[in-house]
Parts: C-alpha cells; structure tokens; sequence
C-alpha cells in the first residue's frame, strides 16, 4: 500500500495552492488526466467493438470507472480536500439511481407484456394478414416510430425486425432495407418522447423542460423518418409473400397490464409536472400496482391444462421445490413479477452506471469545461448540437447527452431541443449509433449490418438535415434557436 501512494503520488503535480479553495480543480493537463481520458478511451473502443470481441459492454466502463475515480481521489487526497471527490461520486450515483430506477420498472413492464403474449400477437397479426412488402415495410416503419414513444426505441426495433424476418423469407433485399427502416423509425419515434429514448429521459429528469414540450418534435422527427423511407421503399421488392398460419393470441390479463403502463406513464408526468416529484417515484409506484395486479391474476386466473407449460414454468423459477412437488399444487397461468425484474437488459443498466460515473469523472477533472467551451463558446450552439447528433452515430448517444447535460450550457429551450433531436436521430447515421441498431444487427444477423446500414447513410443525412430544418422552421418563432 505504501509503494502504491507513492505511485499514485507520482502522477500529479503539486496542487498544494487549490487546497484552499474548496473547487474542483482543472487537471487535465496532468498526468492523471492524460491516463483517464486515455482509459476512457480504450473502454468505449471495447464497447464499440462488442460485436466482434463478444465481451459484455458494461465490464469495460466499469472498470474504466473505478480506475478513473481512483486517480482523482488520489489526486485530491495529495491536497488534502477529500471531501469534494466524495460529493461528487454521490451527486453522480443519485443522477444514476434516479434513471436506473424507471429504466427497471419500464423494463419490467416490457419484460411482463412480452411474457403475456402481447407483442408475439403483434407479430402473429401482421404476418398472418397477406401483406405485401411493401405495405409491410411502412407498416413496420410506422409502427416502430408511434410504438418507440411508450415503449423503448430498442424493444421496439427488435418486435419490428422479427416480423420483417419472419415474412422475408426468400427476399434478404427486402430484409435488410426493412431492419434499416426499422432502426431509423425507433430512433426518430423516440425522439420525441420523455419515454422513448434514453438521451430524451436524461433531458427530461434533469428539469431541462417538461414533457408536453417534448411534442413540438414531433413533425421534425417525422420528417427525419420519412425521408430516407421514401428513398429506401424504391428499393422493395414488388412480392406479396405467403401468409403465415400463425396467430398467438395475447394471454390472460395482457391488455390490462398495457392499460396499467399508460397510466403509470400518465401518473409519472402529473407527479412530476404538478408536484415536482421525481419520475422514479411514480415508476415505482406504478411496479407495486404491477406486483398488486400479478397477485391478483395468479388468484383469478384459469388453470393450465398443459402440462408440459407447468413444467416450463417450473424451470423458469415460477414454483419453489416443495410447490412443485405438490401433488395437490394445480398448474395454472401465474404471472411472476420478479422474473420479469430478473430479465432486464442489466448488462445495458450496469452500462449506464459504468458511462456516468465516467463521464462525471472526466468533468471533475475539467474534460467537459474544456469541451463545452470549445463547442459552444467557440462554435456556437447551434452548430455544436448538431455536431452532437454526429458525434452520437460514431459515439453511443448516451454519453454524448450525459456529458452536454454535464455542462450544462446557457441556450434556450428552442437548442436544448435541437440537441435532444440530434441526439435521437443521429444515432440512425450509422448501425452502432444507437441501441435500437446494435440489437438488431445481432436479431438480423445476416440480414442486417453495419455496413450495409452504411450504404443507406447518404439518405438517413438527408432526413436528419432535414428534421434540424424543419425544427427551425416551425420552432424558431417559440424558441429563440435562431
């Protein structure tokens, strides 16, 4: 221990002079602030690179993490002004507690839905219904793009995409423009939502405007859709392919439960809008209401005359050993709250906590003051948040919108969403620019890839220099953007 204070002593240079003044300090001209951008770097590299690596995105920024926050403590305990670092650490935790919280109940909700048999009757109603490519093409864009507001953009992509690969049996053209679709109409669909995007949740807990404001992105987002849909449709095959005989049908209590989901998300807004609670209270009120609704259709509901279902469900957890071995327990169609909590994407959550906490360590370091004042002191806002939206495609959105939000620069609302737009739909630029295209090039594996995304990008810029025009267009007489 004592040769490793030496060595972490060894990195900084002498900060005596900033003991007094109890500020962060601006290190990163040091050379712990050289070696944390550089860690952040090699970690995002291996997040960009899971694909290929097969290594899980979150165990890179988690230790970037803990590296990065171990060099600044070391640097702030050689100055004797440990107390800082600490309130930092905890002010980033409560962003990451806040966020994780209505990310779990909105995954457990999609995750319950899912198990109820709503989105395979989705699925089974349009590829059961004789469309032809075509029509199943806007039909899957459209749905992705009014389905992304409620659910997530990424869920919303994968429902999409299986229906797009179920019915392109025999058409891979009609397949990959279909995913590439899909992709853009999630991404630009969550746009314009509090609930649709992770960038757009972020804006709207930290209190940058409310949620009905979200809706005047509504036509712009649309357009950066339509765009590249109109030019990608050219290319659809004219074949109206076999209807399948496949109709699963939604299973006892699923329509209740999306009732229940639109009005958690309704109670959340109101919470938020008239009584400036957090969004992660009502969220969470609205899991107690979901685990209160489980109960009470594990006692109403109709026994399951399968047994081989009763023993799926055994195997999944649903029954504990001595429940299973019974021979009075009846098989019946429980609804298991907590496995829907055990299935949430937790490698995307624990990302997220790897992504803040160091992001938030390379501001303490003075990464972002240095960054905001290159983008939007030198550039100008208007040009900087469309740079973002740039930098998301090549970069993770999240990120990129965590550390705008870091620096938190002085613009109106009319640029605060311009950069919440850029953000959504610039991810669409390229494959692994957002969650939603990350997905599907795993669901879509053949089908769908980074670089035959990358052949469409010509035509998804058209549509995002155009949803940015159309912002200014119709936005420019309510927000000072101009």
């Amino acid at each position: 221990m004592r040769l490793l204070s030496i060595l972490l002593c060894s990195l900084f240079p002498v900060l005596a002079s900033a003991a007094e003044s109890g500020a962060p300090v601006d290190m990163t001209h040091t050379a712990a602030g050289v070696i944390a951008i550089v860690v952040f770097a090699l970690a995002y590299v291996l997040v960009v690179m899971e694909e290929w690596l097969h290594l899980r995105k979150s165990i890179p920024v988690l230790l970037g993490a803990v590296i990065i926050w171990a060099l600044i403590g070391a640097a702030y305990a050689q100055i004797g002004n440990t107390e800082i670092v600490g309130e930092t650490v905890r002010h980033s935790l409560v962003e990451y507690a806040e966020l994780f919280l209505f990310l779990l109940v909105a995954m457990t909700y999609i995750n319950t839905l899912d198990e109820r048999g709503v989105f395979d009757a989705l699925r089974g109603w349009l590829v059961s219904r004789g469309f032809s490519l075509r029509m199943l093409f806007w039909l899957t864009g459209l749905i992705a793009y009014f389905l992304s507001p409620i659910a997530d953009n990424m869920t919303t992509a994968l429902v999409m995409a299986s229906v797009a690969i179920a019915v392109g049996s025999g058409h891979p053209k009609f397949v990959t423009v279909a995913c590439i679709n899909i992709v853009v109409a999630a991404n630009s669909g969550g746009a314009w939502s509090p609930f649709g995007d992770i960038t757009t949740l972020m804006v709207w807990q930290k209190g940058v405007f409310p949620a009905h404001e979200f809706l005047v992105l509504f036509l712009p987002s649309l357009v950066s859709w339509l765009i590249p849909a109109l030019i990608m449709s050219t290319q659809v095959p004219r074949a109206t392919p076999e209807p399948l005989a496949v109709r699963p049908e939604v299973r006892h209590g699923g329509f209740v439960i999306i009732g229940m989901f639109i009005g958690t998300i309704a109670l959340t807004v109101t919470l938020h809008a008239v009584l400036h609670l957090p969004p992660a209270l009502g969220m969470m009120g609205g899991l107690g209401a979901l685990m209160l609704m489980s109960y009470t259709l594990n006692r109403i509901g109709k026994p399951k005359p399968d047994e081989e279902l009763h023993h799926q469900f055994i195997d999944q957890g649903g029954l504990s050993d001595a429940e299973a071995s019974d021979p009075y327990h009846e098989p019946s169609p429980r609804l298991n709250t907590f496995n829907s909590v055990a299935r949430s994407e937790w490698d995307t959550l624990l990302f997220f906590y790897g992504i803040i906490m160091c992001v938030g360590g390379l501001g303490t370091l003075g990464y972002l003051a240095v960054g905001s004042e290159l983008l939007y002191g030198v550039l100008g806002p208007t040009i900087a948040n469309i740079l973002v939206g740039v930098i998301s495609a090549v970069i993770d959105n999240i990120p990129v919108m965590f550390a705008v939000l870091s620096m938190y620069p002085d613009m109106s609302d009319g640029q605060w969403l311009l950069v919440t737009l850029t953000a959504g739909i610039g991810g669409s630029l390229l494959a692994i620019g957002s969650a939603a295209g990350v997905a599907v090039m795993g669901a879509a594996r053949g089908y769908y890839t980074f670089f035959g995304h990358l052949r469409w990008s010509w035509a998804i810029a058209l549509g995002y220099a155009a949803g940015i025009g159309v912002h200014f267009l119709i936005n420019g007489r309510f927000f000072a953007i101009w």
